[in-house]
């Protein structure tokens, strides 16, 4: 029987329009893939993006499983109309991307870039930096593209310790989890990097008393969710020089309002929402794996667990 798979991310639909079929045959699955569900019911998979119109899962009776584009799903996982299974993406390609723009960005910061590059003054600076090992960076969030990033980190020998909600062990890697672990990973950090799913327990987890537990001067880097920081206490550490400088990737609201005050703050960077982004070659890969083994009847990749939200 000929699968049907509904495209459900219209935006994107130039990058897979060929990519997608040619996956899907290369690993033998008979499948057509449609970008209108002209009879729901006739759907086997579903490939979202929680950008995407379709909102109501309730017609899609026979859907097997839904498989969203983006890593994080906190825009569709509270919705009451999807029964189906929910995969998120990960691959590669999302994950070298996020290493890259984190290990950047923290090597700017950490070797004082700015000083030199920016240098109308023709400023003779020859402060050193200390060395990587001298610097304490938390990471907040242990999944997979967190403890890449701190793999990544620790390589350039940075002091990296990890915070996660629950308990995780990363070789190489101190971990600590829960609240009681929370001041312990932030006490003294120099730099942190946030990379955690948005949840009820973990917005605003950069909050004025978090902040204040970091070693005075420190960066913040933020490729993870908008709403894990709270905005009004990084700007008064900003002015405070508690936080020496904030890159941030994702905003609670997207594009960034033209009046936002992270837009005039010389302590703000400001990336658009661009870390890490959903590449089609090594996504189609993953997507295709799913199907495959979901008719297979193996277990899904990356499934979501509803009652942690990711």
């Amino acid at each position: 029987m000929t699968l049907t798979v509904f495209f459900a991310a219209p935006a994107v639909w130039e990058e897979y329009r060929d990519l997608l079929p040619q996956q899907l045959a290369n690993a033998w699955i008979d499948a057509q893939v449609v970008t209108e569900a002209l009879d729901p019911a006739t759907v086997d998979y579903i490939i979202y993006a929680p950008s995407a119109p379709l909102q109501d899962f309730n017609p899609f009776t026979r859907c097997k499983a839904v498989l969203s584009l983006w890593a994080g799903v906190e825009r569709i996982v509270d919705n009451s109309t999807l029964t189906q299974p929910l995969c998120r993406m990960v691959d590669n390609g999302l994950t070298e991307g996020m290493v890259e723009w984190v290990v950047g960005h923290a090597l700017r910061l950490h070797l004082g870039m700015d000083r030199h590059i920016i240098n109308p003054g023709h400023v003779w600076d020859a402060t050193c930096p200390p060395l990587a090992r001298e610097r304490k960076v938390a990471m907040l969030g242990m999944g997979a593209l967190g403890t890449a990033c701190a793999l990544a980190l620790a390589a350039l020998n940075f002091n990296v310790v990890g915070w996660s909600r629950t308990e995780k062990h990363t070789p190489g890697i101190q971990s600590f989890h829960g609240g009681a672990g929370l001041e312990a990973a932030l006490r003294d950090a120099e730099i942190v990097v946030t990379l955690l799913p948005k949840t009820p327990e973990t917005e605003n987890i950069l909050n004025a008393e978090r902040l204040s537990w970091l070693k005075s001067g420190a960066f913040i880097l933020n490729p993870g969710r908008g709403p894990l920081i709270d905005d009004a206490a990084l700007l008064a550490a900003l002015d405070a020089g508690q936080v020496g400088h904030a890159t941030l990737d994702v905003f609670r609201i997207e594009p960034l309002p033209q009046d936002h005050p992270f837009w005039a703050h010389p302590r703000v960077t400001i990336t658009p929402h661009i870390a890490a982004d959903t590449r089609a070659t090594g996504a189609a890969k993953v997507l295709v794996e799913n199907i495959r083994r979901s008719e297979a009847g193996a277990p899904l990749l990356h499934l979501v667990d509803r009652t942690r939200g990711y």
